[in-house]
C-alpha cells in the first residue's frame, strides 16, 4: 500500500482501516489523545493527518515480550 492510497487528511473511518482498528476505538483514542487528532472549533468528527498516523505507528514498535517461563 503506497502513502498515496490515502488522502493527506483522513477520518476515522480511514485511520481505522489503515490500523484494523474499529472506528469508535480510533475515536476513543482521539478523544483521549492517545492518537493525534484535530477538530474544528464546533465540530465533532475528528480529522487525522496521514503523516501523523504514519509516524505514530512507526513510534510504537511491538516489543519482545518476555516468555512468563524462563528457561534456565
Amino acid at each position: 500500500m503506497a502513502d498515496d492510497d490515502y488522502p493527506r487528511i483522513l477520518d476515522a473511518a480511514h485511520v481505522a482501516e489503515l490500523l484494523s482498528m474499529n472506528v469508535q476505538m480510533v475515536r476513543k483514542y482521539a478523544r483521549e489523545g492517545r492518537i493525534p487528532a484535530y477538530r474544528l472549533p464546533g465540530g465533532r468528527t475528528f480529522k487525522f493527518f496521514r503523516d501523523e498516523i504514519f509516524e505514530f505507528l512507526k513510534s510504537h514498535p511491538v516489543q519482545k515480550e518476555e516468555s512468563e517461563h524462563s528457561e534456565g
